[in-house]
């Protein structure tokens, strides 16, 4: 690519009021210092997404883009969730710019990779992940929960890029590919690698929330996690049908065993062993209609059809 690349930073907000005067002093320092040194082109600009915050990020927004030119908001109203706030940053910035990078708030993720995805964009690259080279800063449970996530997911035959989150470029072209994906049980993680464009990555160091509350806690995590699986793999509900046939088995040998009691005259049975075999049987019964339910539940959800998210204004 031999033109300077015309920049978008498309940052997802919810209640951020505690960290987005930092984050805009910093990311507006940024941009202009790579417009400065030619990285970037001069209309490269950031675009906050407020996802029906309550607290005053929208009012903060609207500050940062009466302040500075390169500032732009986009409210939505309601509340829609993260991955589809996101969407909506890249739908707003899809015909405005040659590549967009997406970034959280919070600026966990080092900003010091953004001018590396943008060299590597200008090698030719139109997706270049960004990927954490360790996750030290962590507590164990997340941890070890999120490299659980990504083991299953990889076993269920999900491409996902290892410690990869949502900091990501992608160029234009791809932005308009991505978004072609219309289910409304979107895993962006998953989706992004079956792109098949030119794709890269570089890594960095996470590092901690600064302040106000990570928007990721255990209910999110677990509701994230059940959503990347059951957009992209059937294989829980063929585990159902497998151990149903598991379990017929069992009911065989045991239908085998009774007989053998009956005739040899040994009839006595334990109140032991049945109480804990129906209340085994039953537990196994409710998980499998629970994961039917799961996609049925998805099912319902997409052939409605309903809008990802409402905008209520822009500036």
């Amino acid at each position: 690519m031999h033109k300077i690349p015309r920049i978008a930073l498309v940052i997802p907000c919810f209640n951020e009021q505690e960290v987005l005067t930092q984050t805009n002093l910093t990311l507006i320092s940024l941009i202009k210092h790579m417009i400065a040194s030619n990285e970037i082109a001069s209309d490269s600009y950031l675009l906050y997404v407020d996802d029906g915050s309550r607290d005053n990020t929208w009012n903060l927004i609207e500050k940062f883009a009466i302040e500075e030119p390169v500032v732009r908001g986009l409210k939505l109203a309601a509340n829609v969730g993260h991955q589809n706030a996101l969407i909506a940053g890249l739908e707003a910035v899809k015909d405005a710019c040659d590549a967009a990078i997406s970034i959280d708030a919070d600026l966990q993720d080092d900003i010091e990779a953004i001018p590396k995805m943008v060299a590597e964009f200008k090698k030719g690259y139109e997706i270049v992940y960004g990927v954490r080279s360790n996750r030290d800063s962590d507590t164990w449970f997340k941890r070890e929960s999120a490299q659980g996530f990504y083991r299953v997911m990889n076993n269920l035959g999900v491409k996902s890029v290892y410690n990869h989150a949502d900091f990501r470029l992608m160029s234009a072209e791809a932005i308009k590919d991505f978004l072609e994906y219309d289910e409304r049980n979107i895993f962006i993680r998953g989706i992004i690698p079956l792109l098949g464009r030119t794709q890269t990555s570089v890594h960095y160091e996470r590092k901690p929330r600064q302040a106000g509350e990570s928007k990721y806690p255990l209910k999110k995590m677990i509701n994230f996690a059940v959503d990347g699986i059951t957009s992209f793999s059937v294989r829980p509900v063929r585990l159902v049908f497998f151990l149903g046939l598991g379990f017929m088995l069992v009911a065989l040998g045991i239908f085998v065993y009774v007989l053998i009691r009956y005739f040899g005259g040994e009839t006595i049975e334990g109140w032991t062993s049945l109480m804990l075999s129906i209340w085994f049987c039953s537990g196994v019964v409710l998980i499998s209609l629970g994961i039917i339910g799961e996609y049925i539940g998805k099912i319902y959800t997409e052939v409605k059809h309903r809008p990802r998210y409402s905008i209520e204004k822009s500036i």
